[in-house]
C-alpha cells in the first residue's frame, strides 16, 4: 500500500446520522482515554488522602502546578490534530508527516526549558503564600515527577497524529494500559505493600513517572508497527529540520496553550485563593476539583473530535459538512455534561466521601466543606462543556487567536475577579471562589460558540 492510497477515502455524507455516528465513534474511545486519564490522577489523589490532610494538600498544589506546565505544552500538540485532519482532507500525506515530526520537537524543547520550573516549586509556592509544610511536600513530589514530562508531552504529540487519523481506539488502549500501571505502583510504594518500602508522596511520584513513561512507549511501538501508520514514515531523518513547519506549529500551537493555560490557571489561581482561607478548605476544593475534573474529560473528549471532524471537512471545503459535524458535537456535550451535573447535585456527600479516610480526625469537617463545591461543580458542568467543544470547533478551522483573547477576557477579568469578589469582600468564601468559575466559564462559552456561529456564517 502506497502512502497516498493510505489516506482514507472518504464518503463525504453529511446527513445528521452520518455525522452523529462518527462522532459518537470516535467519540467514545477518546472521551474513556480522556477519564482514564482523569483516573490515574484522581487513584493518586485518593490514595494520598488516605495519608492525612496534610499530604493531601501537598499533592493538590504539586499535580495543579505539574498540570499546568504540562497543559501549555499539549497546545503545540493540540496544533497537530487539525493540521493532520485537514492534510487528510487535502490528501497529502507528506503534510501529515511534517506537523507530527515538529510536534514532537516543539514538545521536547519545551519540556527542557520549562522543566526547572517544577525542580524550584518550593520557593514558587512560598512566594504565592502557601504554607512552608505543604509547599516543602510539593516540591519534594515533583523533583520526581518532572521526569515525566517529557514522555507525556511525545505521547500527546503521537496521540495528536492517531487522533487526526480518527484512530481513536489506540488511545484508549495506551491510556487503560497506563492506570493499571499507575494503581499497581502507586499502591505498592505509597503504602509499602508486597514488601516494597513505603514512600508516601514520592512513591506517587515515581508512579506517575512510570504510567507516561509506559504509555509513550507503548503508543510509539503501535504507530511503528501498524503498517498504515509507518507509511507516513514520522521517524524517517527524525533529526532534519523543518523550519516552516516548525514556525507554523508554533503560531498555531501557542494560542492554543495560551487559551488553556487562561483557564487551568484559573483553577489553580483558585486553589491559591482556597489555600489562603485554610488548609481545610484547599483539601475540600481539591476534592470537588478533581470531582469536576472527572466530567470535564467526556466535553474534553468530545473538543477532540470536534476539532478532527471540522478539519477534515474543512480541508476539503465542505462548509455544510463544517456545520454538521459542530451541531452534533455540541449537542452530543450537551446530554452527557446534563447528566453529570445532575449525578454531582443529588449525591455530593457520597461522591466526596470517596477522597477521604473518614477515621482521619478532621475528614468530616472536609467533607462538609467539600459538599456545597460539588453541588456547584455540578451545575457549572454544561458551560463548562459548551466552552471546551466550542474552542475545539474553532481549531479545527485553525483559528486560535481570537479564541485566545476571548478566553483570557472570560476567565480572568470575568472569572478571578468575581471569583475573589465572592469570596472575600462579600465572604462568601469557598463557595464564592466557585460562583466566579460560573460566571467565567458561562462568558467563555457565550463568546466561543457565538464566535463559531459567525465564521460559519461569513
Amino acid at each position: 500500500m502506497s502512502t497516498q492510497s493510505a489516506i482514507v477515502d472518504r464518503s463525504h455524507n453529511n446527513s445528521w446520522s452520518t455525522h452523529a455516528r462518527a462522532t459518537v465513534a470516535l467519540g467514545v474511545p477518546l472521551v474513556g482515554a480522556q477519564l482514564a486519564q482523569m483516573a490515574i490522577h484522581t487513584t493518586d489523589v485518593i490514595l494520598v488522602g488516605w495519608l492525612g490532610t496534610t499530604e493531601l494538600a501537598s499533592v493538590v498544589l504539586a499535580t495543579q502546578m505539574f498540570f499546568l506546565v504540562f497543559i501549555f505544552g499539549t497546545g503545540f500538540t493540540s496544533a497537530v490534530v487539525p493540521l493532520v485532519a485537514q492534510a487528510i482532507g487535502h490528501n497529502d500525506p507528506v503534510g501529515v508527516r511534517r506537523s507530527v515530526r515538529m510536534g514532537l520537537w516543539i514538545v521536547l524543547a519545551y519540556g527542557v526549558l520549562t522543566a526547572p520550573l517544577l525542580w524550584f516549586a518550593e520557593p514558587i509556592l512560598l512566594r504565592l503564600g502557601q504554607e512552608s509544610d505543604v509547599a516543602a511536600n510539593a516540591q519534594s513530589y515533583l523533583r520526581i515527577a518532572l521526569w515525566g514530562l517529557f514522555p507525556a508531552l511525545g505521547l500527546m504529540a503521537l496521540r495528536s497524529f492517531v487522533t487526526g487519523l480518527e484512530k481513536g481506539g489506540i488511545v484508549l488502549y495506551v491510556t487503560i494500559g497506563m492506570f493499571f500501571m499507575n494503581l499497581l505502583v502507586a499502591y505498592t510504594l505509597i503504602f509499602g505493600h508486597f514488601g516494597a518500602p513505603a514512600l508516601g508522596l514520592h512513591g506517587a511520584a515515581i508512579a506517575a513517572v512510570s504510567a507516561n513513561l509506559t504509555g509513550f512507549l507503548i503508543a510509539l511501538l503501535y504507530v511503528e508497527s501498524q503498517p498504515r501508520m509507518r507509511s507516513f514514515e514520522i521517524f524517517v531523518r527524525f533529526w532534519r529540520p523543518d523550519w516552516s513547519m516548525l514556525w507554523e506549529i508554533f503560531m498555531l500551537g501557542l494560542p492554543i496553550s495560551f487559551t488553556i493555560l487562561a483557564e487551568t490557571s484559573l483553577f489553580s489561581a483558585a486553589s491559591l485563593l482556597m489555600g489562603m482561607i485554610g488548609k481545610l478548605q484547599l483539601a475540600a476544593h481539591g476534592i470537588a476539583l478533581q470531582l469536576a475534573s472527572i466530567a470535564f474529560m467526556i466535553p474534553l473528549g468530545l473538543a477532540q473530535v470536534a476539532t478532527v471532524r471540522v478539519g477534515l471537512a474543512n480541508g476539503r471545503d465542505d462548509m455544510v459538512g463544517v456545520r454538521r459535524a459542530g451541531v452534533a458535537v455540541l449537542a452530543i456535550s450537551i446530554l452527557f455534561t446534563a447528566v453529570g451535573g445532575v449525578l454531582y447535585a443529588v449525591a455530593p456527600a457520597f461522591f466526596g466521601g470517596l477522597f477521604l479516610d473518614t477515621r482521619q480526625p478532621d475528614a468530616a469537617e472536609v467533607l462538609a466543606l467539600a459538599i456545597p463545591l460539588i453541588i456547584i461543580a455540578g451545575a457549572f458542568q454544561l458551560v463548562d462543556g459548551l466552552q471546551a467543544v466550542a474552542a475545539g470547533l474553532l481549531r479545527g478551522l485553525k483559528d486560535t487567536k481570537v479564541p485566545m483573547l476571548l478566553a483570557l477576557i472570560a476567565y480572568w477579568p470575568i472569572g478571578f475577579v468575581f471569583a475573589w469578589i465572592f469570596a472575600f469582600p462579600l465572604g462568601f468564601k469557598g463557595e464564592g471562589v466557585w460562583f466566579g468559575f460560573v460566571m467565567g466559564l458561562a462568558a467563555a462559552a457565550a463568546l466561543l460558540c457565538g464566535r463559531f456561529w459567525m465564521l460559519v456564517r461569513r
